[in-house]
């Protein structure tokens, strides 16, 4: 089964005024949604845009993998442990908040900063938490959580492109730029498809694409 959800649906958030726009594609804070809430360990997809200076301060995170892919600009991230890391285009970051961690998000950049994060539970709840950054990640590159029971891959399709879908209990597909088309849909920039079951499907790109695709197993025990 393909459920699509549309880009223009997605919970408006975030601060204007403070240089803030979020588009959440999971019910979100005051958007509250009984039956938007997760898809398998997912339960955050969100659209983040950033003017120059404007960020997310000090917050905390407990029993969250956090996954963050830069689309344009550059994310300053710091956690309270005094680390800082620039995250780049092409760049990949994940966070394990596991038993709690707190930190910052911000664009200290002189251009806008658009990202992509998601936010997934883990299989059982505390531990340590863990902070990585892959630079440049290549084409097709599994990206596992295993906290989560989850892989990703960053699917770049150039023009008449095409890559097979995961055969896998859930899959969780993000378009971030371009068109693409998948069995008898087409989906744009911003809108995403929940697939479940999914067996020997293909993603097309007419034009060229990227997309974020999730493989995930069953539902967590935990969250």
């Amino acid at each position: 089964m393909i459920q699509v959800r549309r880009g223009a649906k997605r919970y408006r958030g975030g601060d204007e005024a403070a240089g803030i726009a979020s588009r959440h594609a999971f019910s979100f804070g005051p958007h509250y949604d009984p039956d938007n809430l997760r898809f398998g360990a997912l339960v955050a997809c969100n659209e983040e845009r950033l003017a120059p200076g404007a960020g997310f301060d000090e917050h905390p995170h407990r029993d969250t993998e956090i996954v963050t892919w830069v689309v344009e600009g550059e994310l300053t991230h710091r956690d309270a442990t005094g680390r800082a890391t620039t995250v780049r285009p092409g760049d990949l970051q994940r966070l394990s908040s596991a038993g709690g961690v707190r930190h910052v998000e911000r664009n200290d950049g002189p251009a806008p900063l658009r990202f992509v994060q998601m936010w997934l539970t883990p299989l059982a709840p505390g531990g340590e938490p863990e902070y990585a950054v892959v630079r440049g990640v290549a084409e097709g590159t599994p990206l596992p959580v295993p906290r989560a029971g989850a892989t990703l891959r960053v699917c770049r399709l150039g023009a008449g492109g095409r890559t097979a879908v995961p055969d896998a209990a859930r899959v969780y597909v993000h378009v971030v730029r371009g068109e693409v088309r998948l069995g008898a849909e087409d989906l744009a920039a911003g809108d995403a498809a929940r697939i479940s079951e999914a067996q020997g499907l293909e993603l097309v790109a007419p034009a060229g694409a990227e997309c974020l695709v999730w493989e995930m197993g069953p539902e967590p025990v935990y969250g």
